[in-house]
């Protein structure tokens, strides 16, 4: 497969990934801490959506999910497919219980990447494809323009029955 189209693809899935599992798990719902609550103000300040702001808040501020897909897609590349992304799962679980993080979302990330590499790793998507798309998935949802972002994150939450009561 042409590696421009792998790259794409594997941005796409990483991006919906992060984001559905996100969603689901109620980052946009409520601050987990005092940054996030900041950050999603701040977002909403500048013309974007408090939900949108406070899921881009949570990730600044506990960036478990970002990391735990980028780590599994990272040990599937190095230790192989999918007992790296597993050993990865492992590691960001033992730290979000060492952290006392109450949430699961990077460990659930982890899993769902690892299973997606897998799964397309038939169609010649590998996991060093992954770890790009994974990074240009991060840089979409935070920092091309996070009023705009902020507006998307919101309407996906509030599809999913997981957007702010807060104002």
């Amino acid at each position: 497969m042409n590696e421009i189209i792998a790259i794409i693809i594997a941005a796409v899935l990483s991006w919906l990934n992060f984001v559905l599992i996100d969603t689901w798990m109620g980052l946009p719902e409520k601050p987990g801490v005092k940054g996030a609550d900041v950050i999603g103000r701040s977002v909403l300040k500048r013309g974007g959506n408090l939900a949108g702001g406070f899921f881009q808040g949570n990730i600044v501020c506990s960036p478990d999910a970002s990391a735990g897909t980028l780590l599994s897609s990272a040990a599937c590349y190095t230790i192989g497919t999918p007992e790296g992304g597993l050993i990865a799962a492992l590691l960001v679980y033992i730290g979000n219980r060492l952290c006392a993080d109450p949430g699961y979302a990077g460990t659930t990330g982890a899993l769902t990447i690892t299973a997606i590499i897998f799964a397309t790793s038939y169609i010649g998507i590998g996991p060093a494809d992954f770890i790009v798309g994974m990074v240009l998935a991060i840089v979409i949802i935070q920092g091309l323009h996070h009023p705009l972002a902020s507006k998307l994150l919101g309407k996906i939450a509030k599809k999913m029955g997981r957007h702010t009561t807060l104002t």
